[in-house]
């Protein structure tokens, strides 16, 4: 089971925290906002399979970026309308063949299975 623990630190930030790491959000710019760490599990989700597809193929990629853009909706309910992922491989060409089979390979990424498939959501008041 994966847990996290969000406490609000003061004003508007917050302190996330896994038995791995940590981190701060922030709406008014004093780190990530809740968005923000919404699209970097996205990307990140998503490197870790393009990696793992990389080294299985043993692909020569020394680095790679991924940019995750999307835009909310204008009409209510607020949410992200359209989610868009660019995969950077820095100039290390693969052939079609290679490049349908590592879209493929990271459509394993739980992040983006997870939004996709809407998973059963329960919030409540301790």
């Amino acid at each position: 089971m994966y847990h996290v623990d969000v406490t609000n630190t003061g004003d508007s930030k917050f302190k996330v925290a896994s038995a791995d790491g940590e981190f701060a959000v922030d709406t008014k710019g004093g780190g990530m906002t809740p968005p923000d760490t919404l699209l970097a599990s996205i990307g990140s989700c998503i490197g870790v399979y393009v990696k793992k597809y990389c080294e299985g193929a043993r692909l020569p990629i020394a680095g790679f970026a991924i940019r995750v853009d999307a835009d909310f909706t204008k009409e209510p309910p607020l949410r992200f309308k359209d989610i868009k992922v660019s995969i950077d491989l820095k100039g290390v060409a693969i052939d079609d063949r290679r490049k349908k089979a590592m879209l493929e390979f990271i459509k394993n990424c739980p992040v983006h299975n997870t939004i996709k498939n809407n998973p059963d959501f329960a919030i409540g008041i301790l």
